[in-house]
């Protein structure tokens, strides 16, 4: 994939896989929503203190996978350091519920789980992996 398609495909919604380095044992793959626009930095919502935090906190940095499910794949992996770490602002927590569950749900669904301890993670891609199999 070109560098527009690729962070085009990154933007669309897609559940991301994310990997995080973690000591002894193999790396942490989970699945997670994300936000992303093109150009600009990977969010994560998620838990001050879960085990996601925790690890990417150590590691620095961390991965994430988008990919299409049925034929022809296609996928997506960005790598990079992470950015920040900040407490959960009120409409990035929206825009990412939004995204996957649409106004009405993801407005709901914000408002039942963005908590005083939600937090964001930030990362900029600096290492790309792609493939589209419907170029082939």
């Amino acid at each position: 994939m070109t560098t527009d398609e690729r962070e085009k495909f990154l933007s669309d919604v897609h559940v991301g896989v994310i990997a995080v380095e973690r000591p002894d044992r193999a790396p942490l793959s989970v699945p997670i929503w994300y936000g992303y626009q093109p150009g600009g930095e990977v969010l994560l919502w998620t838990e001050s203190g879960s085990l996601k935090h925790r690890l990417i906190k150590d590691a620095g940095r961390f991965a994430i996978t988008a990919q299409d499910e049925q034929p022809p794949y296609r996928y997506v992996t960005a790598e990079g350091d992470v950015t920040g770490i900040d407490a959960a602002e009120d409409a990035v927590v929206r825009d990412i519920a939004i995204r996957y569950l649409g106004e009405q749900n993801g407005n709901a669904f914000a408002d039942q789980n963005l908590t005083p301890t939600s937090i964001v993670i930030r990362m900029r891609p600096q290492r790309w992996l792609s493939f589209d199999y419907s170029t082939e």
